[in-house]
């Protein structure tokens, strides 16, 4: 199967998405059409091959997934409150559709999802974090994001305080005829699993995931699940493997995405990351290149965590990065590695999801 790095698993352009549920047998175009149609599939997929035939050229999500993508067409304008001792941040657009809970991960926190504001001075806006809640609020989502009480989620009483605050601020906003989704990364992936029991979602997604599914009596009604994960984690995708055949058995609606790792470019950190200069971008790389931190194709050696690319920076006299875009760096060197993060690069998939579970 030709892979484009952030692929759905019924055939949606030249993404596949694999779902849950049979898919009704398929007639088809006539033949001289069926021809035409396969060979410009094979011309695209030629294309996006590219030269580099051993790794899966997986920049293809990155094309229209610029920072600053919706300059034009919406803004950050959010509302920070204090709620049963924890942060509640939103934003409600014009004439909203949907309301759309998001739960971040281990050492995350609801700042992270929003840019510094005179609204939100405490804000820092993560590359990624920040990408899904303008995708939400482009797409008319209200977007709640609440930080979690410590390092990670629990499951006891805090998701009680939770269920909780989101039926507070629902009813506050009178936006009770509103389907409710929810997307949870990681930890936050366990607790929207877990959360899906008590509070009614018309659909969810769990990211870098694969819920509790094995803890926990899943009921009837349990919303249709898309999980996002990364397949160099082999134990993840194996249990998501394991729990799609659960959930489908139930007769719960499924499907999943499978995210690729992706080569680093001269332009890929002032894409991604606000504030973030040009210059500083192309000598990232070539500190990347000359310590061997990325491959001769640009694909990262191994996880950004585990790579020593702080100490190469400050070792460095060429390069002058500012101390609160540390954060943002690592984050995005994370997502190229493809085995850990939160990711925006599949949100037009993701929010298609939510959408078609709405009715």
């Amino acid at each position: 199967m030709f892979q484009i790095g952030v692929f759905l698993k019924p055939i949606v352009g030249v993404v596949m998405i694999k779902r849950g549920s049979r898919s009704k047998a398929w007639q088809g175009p006539r033949l001289p059409v069926l021809i035409a149609c396969l060979g410009l599939i094979l011309v695209v997929s030629i294309l996006l091959m590219g030269e580099n035939s051993e790794k899966p050229n997986s920049s293809y999500g990155l094309v229209n997934q610029k920072w600053n993508s919706f300059d034009s067409s919406v803004q950050f304008n959010p509302t920070v409150e204090l709620r049963n001792g924890t942060d509640v941040i939103w934003q409600i657009p014009d004439s909203p559709k949907a309301v759309f809970f998001l739960a971040h991960g281990c050492n995350g926190r609801a700042v992270h999802f929003w840019d510094r504001s005179p609204n939100c001075p405490n804000c820092i806006g993560l590359p990624e974090e920040r990408l899904l809640v303008l995708h939400a609020l482009s797409r008319g989502f209200a977007v709640i994001t609440i930080s979690s009480a410590g390092r990670c989620w629990t499951l006891g009483e805090e998701r009680l305080v939770v269920r909780e605050i989101i039926r507070w601020w629902v009813e506050r906003h009178k936006l009770e005829k509103l389907p409710l989704v929810a997307l949870g990364a990681s930890s936050g992936g366990y607790f929207v699993s877990a959360l899906a029991k008590g509070l009614r979602f018309s659909s969810i997604a769990l990211m870098i995931a694969e819920g509790l599914f094995d803890q926990m009596d899943i009921p009837e009604d349990y919303p249709p699940t898309l999980f996002v994960h990364m397949p160099k984690d082999s134990y993840r995708q194996r249990k998501i493997g394991e729990f799609l055949e659960v959930l489908r058995n139930k007769g719960i609606d499924v499907a999943e995405i499978e995210c690729m790792e992706f080569p680093l470019s001269r332009n890929f950190f002032t894409d991604r990351i606000p504030g973030l200069e040009q210059a500083n971008s192309t000598k990232l790389f070539e500190l990347f290149q000359e310590k061997g931190f990325i491959d001769e194709n640009g694909y990262m050696r191994s996880d950004g965590r585990r790579t020593r690319w702080k100490e190469a920076l400050r070792e460095s006299n060429a390069i002058f990065l500012n101390k609160n875009l540390v954060h943002h760096v690592q984050e995005e060197l994370n997502l190229a590695f493809a085995y850990h993060e939160m990711t925006s690069l599949p949100s037009e998939q993701i929010f298609k999801w939510f959408e078609t579970h709405m009715s």
